[in-house]
């Protein structure tokens, strides 16, 4: 008996085997077209160098961010001080590196209010369709008729300027594209046969777009989500330059540069590090983005 119960195992395992070896084939095909993939490579490495700088600010700089000393203000780079010191006297390279982890904290949450708002009224509007679809999809063009700047303005001016103020602002007005793919993916998927045989077998709609159209409707979302990262970092930068995000003394890197305005053909150094700072980051999740969605490409997989 116990020798039949063995044999019933190994079975078993054998089965789970041969069914697993076509998903890690796929995962070192993928690694492979990664290797291979310059543009994902180096957008790997760029938001990877971000993301460490970011969580390891403290280690690499001693200066506290927003302590000012006036004895030092407007010095320029040096090996104690970097990239110098802005008009309070205040490290710009500690403010930059610190200001990385509001960035990454903004694209974080931004991203979860987008893609919520945006997937799940996507799936509602392609998987019911009709008057449903017409009233979501015209609340969504309505969305996308305004500058993504201006209505984030217009959200952060209402709610009042500060950070948190800034993300939601940001959240409510960048959902649209993620809707308009969400609701593509949730047409195609709601047609195929084997979604009719769910149906046959009493799944409810819930059922249905929370475990079948959802999870096919998120890989193109995702993709998106990455291209999207650096323009997040740029609107929050916009709001934070215009004096509507960040307010002083945070070290957001919009209000870093909109605090040296004044001093920049002098002290070029106060806004352009920062600068420097969101045109690498912004390039590093471009080019991550197209990396993946050459990777993801099924003419490029075969």
């Amino acid at each position: 008996m116990s020798k039949i119960l063995a044999l019933d195992e190994k079975s078993k395992f054998g089965i789970l085997l041969r069914q697993s070896r076509p998903v890690i084939e796929d995962f070192k095909h993928t690694l492979y077209l990664w290797r291979r993939t310059h543009l994902a490579m180096v957008g790997s490495i760029m938001i990877l160098g971000f993301i460490l700088l970011a969580i390891f600010a403290p280690v690499f700089t001693s200066y506290d961010p927003i302590a000012q000393d006036l004895d030092n203000r407007l010095l320029p780079p040096s090996t104690e001080h970097f990239f110098g010191t802005d008009q309070y006297g205040r490290d710009v390279y500690s403010r930059v590196l610190h200001g990385a982890r509001i960035e990454v904290w903004i694209i974080f949450v931004v991203s979860v209010i987008s893609i919520f708002i945006g997937v799940v009224i996507g799936i509602l509007s392609g998987f019911f369709g009709g008057i449903v679809d017409e009233v979501l999809m015209r609340i969504t063009d309505m969305f996308m008729a305004f500058p993504r700047l201006v209505l984030a303005m217009a959200f952060t001016a209402a709610l009042g300027p500060n950070l948190t103020n800034t993300i939601i602002a940001i959240g409510l007005v960048d959902w649209t594209i993620y809707a308009r793919l969400a609701r593509a993916e949730a047409i195609k998927v709601k047609s195929q046969p084997y979604i009719e045989a769910i149906r046959a077998v009493g799944a409810g709609r819930v059922r249905i777009m929370a475990f079948h159209v959802l999870p096919m409707s998120i890989s193109p979302v995702l993709v998106q989500l990455t291209l999207r990262m650096g323009t997040i970092i740029l609107t929050a930068a916009g709001l934070g330059f215009l004096g509507l995000g960040a307010q002083p003394p945070t070290p957001e890197w919009g209000a870093i540069v909109s605090d040296g305005r004044t001093f920049f053909l002098d002290q070029w150094w106060i806004t352009t590090f920062p600068g420097l700072a969101i045109a690498v980051v912004v390039l590093g999740f471009n080019f991550l983005g197209d990396g993946i969605r050459d990777i993801l490409d099924p003419k490029i997989r075969r």
